[in-house]
């Protein structure tokens, strides 16, 4: 994986933007909320993203998913290398993030979306 492949996931959802945060974090959002956060300062390059209660704790027991600084009270994992996962599990985890943001989106958030 590299963070092209991980860009052009997150692209494909619906109403998902990207900007750089932060000086050096690629972050990835829909409704000006973010799912997925990359630091294109570190090599390997980490990434972030939210996830459901019930991946949470099987996802952090992974070798090099850590939780993520300052967003793990929300559900947030880090990847501490963007391979440690593959790309259908990429696939996987970008959709479910996106998902749970775009779930807490007023609906006038998602109408300016489209949804």
């Amino acid at each position: 994986m590299d963070i092209e492949a991980l860009q052009e996931i997150a692209l494909k959802l619906k109403g998902a933007t990207q900007d750089i945060k932060w000086e050096h974090n690629l972050c990835f959002s829909v409704g000006a909320k973010m799912f997925l956060m990359i630091s294109l300062d570190e090599i390997p390059a980490r990434a972030s993203f939210k996830t459901s209660p019930e991946e949470y704790d099987e996802l952090i027991s992974r070798d090099g998913i850590l939780p993520a600084p300052y967003l793990a009270r929300n559900k947030w994992a880090m990847a501490k290398d963007i391979n440690a996962l593959s790309k259908k599990e990429w696939m996987h985890y970008i959709g479910k993030s996106y998902a749970l943001v775009l779930a807490k989106l007023s609906t006038k958030s998602k109408k300016e979306i489209g949804l």
